[in-house]
Order: structure tokens, then C-alpha cells, then sequence
């Protein structure tokens, strides 16, 4: 009989939890303005961090979600011709451009994007700032092992 891993038991409650997390997630509803963009999982974050953080430069928003700046400079143009985001010049630099959700599509963005936002800070809050890091860094290490798994085309049973 094999010896159980000492994470068993958490790795059970979150085989458990995932799903129905995820599936929650899918069942909020795009507003009706936004649903004709076909938007991504990568669009979310994107928006999600022009909305929690503000107006940034491509370089900015690039080196948040860890993708080449050519990246999101095509998914910048692509939200921008729909009018889901807006570029403009720096004031302090001209040769920068800073992109910002637009005006008519923040609304809806907002009543989208916040109640995640809100139901991550009520988890989280009760937390200390140490708490908070060993969650997110134990997310960031689940999504690399299940890339890194998925990539090799299988996911290992437990090991006794």
C-alpha cells in the first residue's frame, strides 16, 4: 500500500473546488454590450488590470501578464477598433502613448470584472500580507505545473 502524500488531502479539496470555481466564473454573464467582442481569458486580464490599476503604457501592461509587448500592443489595437479601449499621448512624454478603458465601455467592464474583484478581497482580506503571497504564489506554481503537465501531454498520479 502506498504512503499518502502529506498535500493529499488539501490537493482532494481543491480537485473538488476548482471545477465548480471555474464553472461559477463562466456563469457570470458578459454585458450585452461587451458580448459581440468575442473576448478571451487573456482580454480579461488585460482589463482587469487597466481596471484595478489604472491607465498604462503597453510596456506596462506586457510585463504584468508576462507577454511580449508586441502582444498586447495587437490585443490593444484589436479592443481599440472596437472601441473598448483608448490610446492617448503622455503628457509627460508625447512619444509614450497610455492606454485606458474607454469611457462608454467602463460601465460595463465594471459591473463585469468588480464582483470577482470583490469576492477575491473578502477571501483574501481576512489574511495577512504573508497569507495573501503564499496563495497567490501557490496559484502561479498550480498553473505552471498544469502547463508544464498538460504541455508533456499527461498529468502523473500520486506517488507513493
Amino acid at each position: 500500500m502506498s504512503t499518502p502524500h502529506p498535500a493529499d488531502e488539501a490537493v482532494r479539496e481543491l480537485m473538488l473546488v476548482m471545477p465548480r470555481l471555474v464553472g461559477r466564473v463562466k456563469r457570470i454573464p458578459v454585458p450585452e454590450q461587451l458580448r459581440s467582442f468575442d473576448l478571451a481569458p487573456r482580454h480579461l486580464s488585460l482589463l482587469s488590470l487597466l481596471l484595478l490599476d489604472g491607465p498604462q503604457t503597453v510596456s506596462e501592461l506586457a510585463a504584468h501578464l508576462s507577454v511580449a509587448p508586441t502582444t498586447v500592443s495587437l490585443m490593444v489595437g484589436d479592443l481599440s477598433r472596437k472601441g473598448v479601449l483608448v490610446r492617448r499621448e503622455d503628457d509627460a512624454d508625447r512619444r509614450r502613448r497610455i492606454v485606458d478603458i474607454s469611457a462608454a465601455s467602463r460601465p460595463a467592464i465594471s459591473q463585469w470584472l468588480s464582483p470577482g474583484a470583490q469576492a477575491w478581497r473578502q477571501a483574501l482580506g481576512p489574511l495577512t500580507p504573508a497569507q495573501r503571497r503564499v496563495v497567490v504564489d501557490t496559484l502561479l506554481a498550480y498553473e505552471a505545473a498544469v502547463s508544464g503537465a498538460s504541455d508533456a501531454g499527461e498529468i502523473s498520479p500520486p506517488t507513493g
